[in-house]
């Protein structure tokens, strides 16, 4: 059953086998939550945001063909569920969910290391929440969730050549942020 691609299982959903969506959840979940996380920050809302992303693919199973992969299919889904949330809770703030740090205490200078890599992600977080939503969008992509250039040209409805520029813009902007708020 794991040897069957994500492109045939879909098909099979789509052709009224619903318990494939299962598996196809299964091997996402993960995948999507960090994509919705590393947008908004928030946990409980990342987790929600997932469930809608598999609604709605089953909701819309008619609409995909076979052509290309899945997985842009499925990452397009999530853009336009995110899309759609973010018009709908506009005024809504999200704040980050609290997160705690483990040290260890054994060496001072891992304590010291792991201080000083925990205030460079937070700045980095700082950096990306700062960026506009499109920039982030293809960072995450590109950069944490490492789908290749063909597939985000997919989801971002482009060329693969314009979807390289807008990442190596986007992270050309994170840098600069980056450095404002590390000198700041």
């Amino acid at each position: 059953m794991h040897s069957l691609t994500d492109n045939a299982l879909m098909l099979q959903v789509k052709s009224g086998d619903l318990g494939k969506l299962g598996l196809l959840y299964e091997r996402h979940k993960k995948r999507l939550f960090g994509f919705f996380y590393n947008m908004n920050g928030n946990a409980s809302l990342s987790e929600d945001l997932v469930q809608n992303v598999f609604e709605r693919m089953l909701k819309y199973k008619h609409t995909f063909t076979g052509d290309g992969t899945f997985t842009a299919w499925m990452f397009t889904t999530a853009r336009n569920v995110n899309y759609d949330h973010h018009r709908k809770h506009k005024p809504t703030l999200h704040q980050n969910d609290v997160t705690t740090m483990e040290y260890k205490l054994q060496d001072p200078e891992d304590v010291e290391r792991g201080m000083i890599k925990e205030d460079e992600n937070s700045l980095l977080q700082q950096a990306l929440k700062k960026l506009a939503p499109e920039k982030r969008e293809i960072l995450v992509l590109s950069k944490l969730k490492e789908m290749k250039f063909s597939e985000i040209a997919q989801v971002l409805g482009c060329s693969e050549g314009a979807a390289k520029v807008k990442a190596h813009r986007a992270l050309k902007d994170l840098r600069t942020v980056f450095m404002q708020l590390e000198t700041g």
